[in-house]
């Protein structure tokens, strides 16, 4: 019994062995005398090898590797000119594709392959990869480096535990047939049935079984190999230079890391005092087409428009996910220091996800706010530093980091879009390697703004530096859509960590809206998941978890703060209350004494002099709003109640 099944296994396995030579022979001959340059390009990756020893081991190790998704070009079978995009899905070893996503959530599979039966080809240089399985040969082309590069890599991977699983299902089958059957030992014991002694068919053969075995699981595999013969035209209005659309970047498995995405209890409050105000009736139209191409920050919008939280509070809200930088300040390698920097750096988009119906509350000149979070270990301290233009500055300690940033936005209007631009530098200090990492923030637009379909996008590139080392920098791409791609292909970003040559060192990527995914960690994971949202969180300005605790004021935190702490601020606090006509009324109110303290301010000849942050240089020689140090010493000593504080409302 184990002769015959062992002479199958390895035959299936001497198969693919010739299979990967006649490969190379036919691109050899096929190619080399006609394309001498191009054929050093192409490499076949190496076979994996799959050890009969390592099938018993345990399940776990054999866990399938995530799925893989996206858009990929892949040149046309008939008449063998051009390229066409297609959406992929490589899952539990298979390569199967569609025209799109919706396609492949119905069910309306073009092709499939079992790459673990293919031979797999690439080349580096134009990102192309071939699958040659007989019968099945698929030419695909990836739209960057990056993308191919984890394409390859999940290939790889899927056709290892494919193999892994393979060989797991032979050693069953030998350790099975190597047992005798139930009948064969009541045989040997002399008590066979009579449903048995007289069958004239009796038990299968030895290499029945085997055979039995084998070929169902290649008829299996194969018989969902077979092509949709709809390649022959053109299709989807794509040409010869067709780009697919920027889709997933390949790290769709996030939800199978088992990371623990549900927020715990902080005991802080779960919910706002009421539901989100219905501003539909708000003539948007109007404000907005009466100020086409101005700064938006200059004009007074209605209330019933703004979300209870302002811009003080949204630098906190980037601080949702400082676990990241106290497992960046635990790592000691460099270049994956760099990864949970990179991650951070990312994390803070998602609080936009659900945040397109409603603007954050404009800060008055002298405004603060405090948030001291034990349980994640953080303190921080912002500030309206300038009125125009308008900067926030922002400064948080941590034993594990300090985060710092002064940020200054300018929003247009376009006519159908509303563009977020940020200025200004995000900072983080790492105590233990003594890291000092900077970068730039991306747009932000909103579309189709007086539409039931509006959505939020960030576009644009994102480089960090560790100002204390050059060994590293990273890359981040937030891929701006195109006005043809669907909803499924939004969101998408894309990084690498270069060394000071520039060679890649690791790559990671997602959606910014779901997760960042790593494979080139020691072990793979998903390095960052968005937090769970809180039950009904579309009917409280789609706020987070944290975002619903941010304007939360404890009774016995009231007497601490100084009055400028936005909790204290009337109107925001009305509107969070859905006293929408009275928080209209008072924010006039707040803003007009604004305006007569500026002037006040001018008849003197002076200017605002902000409390606790000083302007100064970074290492650009850019203007900075730095931390004087003042807030948390006169907070203790001698109390904010003891001093001489603005009157801002």
């Amino acid at each position: 019994r184990f002769e015959t099944a062992e002479v199958i296994y390895m035959f299936k396995k001497s198969h693919n062995l010739i299979k990967t030579t006649i490969f190379l022979l036919n691109r050899t001959l096929n190619f080399s005398s006609y394309f001498p340059q191009i054929i050093k390009d192409w490499e076949v990756i190496d076979d994996l090898q799959v050890e009969m020893q390592g099938a018993g081991d345990d399940p776990q190790d054999r866990t399938a590797p995530g799925i893989c998704e996206g858009y990929l070009l892949k040149r046309r079978k008939w008449p063998l000119k051009g390229w066409h995009k297609r959406y992929f899905v490589l899952e539990g070893g298979i390569l199967r594709y569609s025209k799109n996503q919706q396609d492949v959530a119905r069910g309306r599979v073009q092709g499939s392959l079992d790459v673990s039966l293919a031979v797999i080809s690439i080349n580096k240089k134009s990102n192309r990869i071939d699958l040659d399985a007989e019968d099945i040969l698929y030419h695909m082309k990836a739209k960057s480096h990056e993308l191919f590069y984890i394409w390859v890599t999940k290939l790889q991977a899927h056709r290892l535990y494919k193999k892994n699983e393979a060989a797991h299902l032979h050693s069953s089958v030998l350790h099975t047939l190597s047992l005798p059957t139930a009948a064969e030992q009541a045989q040997r014991n002399g008590d066979l049935p009579e449903a048995v002694r007289h069958s004239s068919q009796g038990p299968p053969s030895v290499a029945d079984s085997a055979a039995e075995y084998f070929d169902a699981s290649d008829d299996i595999l194969w018989g969902s190999s077979s092509e949709v013969s709809d390649e022959s035209g053109l299709s989807d209005g794509s040409t010869t230079n067709s780009e697919p659309e920027e889709g997933h970047s390949g790290y769709t498995s996030i939800s199978d890391q088992g990371l623990n995405v549900v927020p715990k209890s902080t005991g802080r409050r779960t919910k706002l005092p009421v539901h989100c105000p219905d501003n539909s009736h708000v003539g948007l139209v109007a404000i907005l087409y009466n100020n086409i191409g101005k700064d938006l920050a200059r004009v007074s919008m209605p209330a019933v428009l703004n979300e209870p939280i302002n811009l003080l509070q949204r630098l906190c809200e980037e601080l949702e996910y400082s676990e990241l930088l106290d497992t960046a300040n635990n790592t000691s390698d460099p270049y994956q220091r760099m990864v949970y920097i990179a991650a951070f750096a990312i994390s803070g988009y998602s609080t936009a996800t659900f945040r397109n119906r409603y603007k954050p509350v404009n800060p008055i000149l002298g405004e603060t706010y405090e948030c001291i979070r034990e349980d994640r270990g953080f303190r921080l301290i912002s500030e309206q530093v300038c009125h125009h233009p308008p900067i926030s500055a922002c400064h948080a300690d941590s034993e594990n980091f300090s985060f710092w940033q002064d940020q200054r936005w300018k929003n247009k209007f376009w006519g159908k879009s509303l563009e977020i631009l940020p200025t200004g530098m995000v900072n983080v200090t790492l105590p233990r390697y003594a890291d000092h990492y900077e970068w730039n923030k991306v747009a932000t637009c909103i579309h189709n703004v007086f539409s039931q379909q509006r959505y939020l996008e960030h576009y644009g590139e994102v480089i960090i530096k560790n100002l204390k080392s050059n060994i590293c920098t990273c890359k981040i791409t937030f891929v701006k859509s195109r006005y043809w791609g669907s909803e499924t292909n939004k969101n998408e970003v894309q990084g690498v960590v270069l060394d000071q040559s520039g060679s890649a060192i690791h790559r990671f990527g997602g959606l910014w809206h779901e997760g960042i995914f790593c494979d080139t960690l020691p072990t793979p994971k998903c390095i960052w998941k968005p937090n769970q949202q809180p039950k009904d969180y579309l009917l409280y300005y789609g706020f987070s978890s944290f975002a619903m605790e941010l304007n939360e004021l404890p009774s016995d935190l009231k007497p601490l703060l100084p009055p400028t702490d936005t909790r204290l601020r009337p109107d925001q606090r009305m509107l969070e209350d859905g006293r929408v006509d009275e928080a209209d009324k008072k924010k006039d109110e707040i803003e007009e004494m604004q305006r007569e303290r500026r002037k006040e301010l001018g008849k003197r000849g002076e200017e605002h002099v902000p409390r606790f942050f000083k302007r100064s240089k970074d290492s650009s020689g850019r203007d900075v709003w730095l931390t004087n140090g003042t807030y948390w010493k006169l907070r203790e000593n001698p109390g904010f109640a003891n001093l001489e504080n603005l009157t801002l409302w």
